[in-house]
């Protein structure tokens, strides 16, 4: 059994943090910017376990799972505040949310 390159599991996590960055920069809806947020983690994730396997250690392997906890925080933090924002504004676009403004 052949396994792929690093070369293909980093171009890979590439182009995920890229769809991750455009989608963050690009749209309006939070629920989006969120989930956008998330690819770019799990790009993150993919290099870092990819590297821990080409190198032979297990250390990228366990830092995987902190970022994984911190990216569950950030979701669970992330849907509470758009739920408390549209529950206030009605909206969950982020160009339409204005409450620090005077």
């Amino acid at each position: 059994m052949s396994t792929l390159p690093l070369e293909a599991y980093l171009l890979l996590s590439a182009t995920l943090f890229t769809i991750g960055v455009v989608g963050v920069l690009t749209r309006r809806n939070a629920i989006i910017i969120l989930m956008s947020i998330e690819i770019m983690l799990n790009a993150v994730n993919l290099s870092l376990v990819a590297f821990s396997a080409y190198l032979g250690n297990a250390e990228g392997q366990l830092l995987v799972f902190f970022v994984m906890a911190v990216a569950a925080a950030e979701a669970a933090v992330g849907l509470a505040i758009i739920l408390a924002l549209f529950r206030n504004q009605q909206t969950v676009y982020v160009d339409e949310v204005n409450i620090l403004r005077w």
